[in-house]
């Protein structure tokens, strides 16, 4: 009989897919670690509701409106090792462009995002509200790990992953750089 394999997830908000797309550059290396880990959340697989009971979950993009926040909360009391994966995960970098406009310029967000008046009464809640700010995970939850990145190399994942995996501390002294 096998060993129980690790349950991972992986979530993304507000960022570009790269770090999805980075965890996929694996190639070979995903065979070696579907041995020993069972997706069970992520865009990847397209599952729609996060379990409970998740072992690690790699969280890519900042937190940008109040869908993400929620569904970052959730995440955080749903998993034991939660992954900062990328640099808007750990810095808010991109998406947190936005936050150097005032409040005046939340117009023009609203212009963009918002449905047309005569849209709203059939389609409520077409995009969910943005914050204020863009902000990193660690800012609202605790973070466990971070692997900066723009995006991370399939590598550095890799070695995150077989670390926690191997029941060891990553050490990212040396192996990782932001952008």
């Amino acid at each position: 009989m096998s060993a129980k394999k690790t349950r991972v997830a992986t979530v993304w908000l507000s960022g570009c897919s790269g770090c999805h797309m980075s965890f996929l550059d694996q190639d070979e290396r995903l065979i070696e670690l579907a041995k020993k880990i069972q997706i069970v959340h992520s865009p990847i697989a397209d599952v729609k509701e996060f379990p409970e009971n998740v072992d690690v979950t790699l969280i890519e993009g900042a937190v940008a409106n109040e869908e993400q926040l929620e569904m970052l909360k959730k995440v955080r009391t749903r998993t034991r090792v939660l992954v900062s994966l990328g640099d808007c995960a750990v810095s808010g970098n991109v998406a947190a462009l936005r936050n150097s406009w005032n409040n005046s310029d939340m117009a023009v967000l609203e212009r963009a995002y918002k449905a047309p008046e005569d849209l709203q009464a059939a389609i409520p809640n077409m995009v969910p509200k943005l914050l204020i700010k863009a902000r990193p995970l660690h800012e609202i939850v605790k973070v466990d790990f971070y692997i900066p990145g723009c995006p991370p190399s399939a590598d550095l994942i890799n070695y995150v992953l077989t670390e926690l995996l191997s029941g060891r501390t990553p050490s990212m002294e040396g192996r990782a750089k932001y952008g």
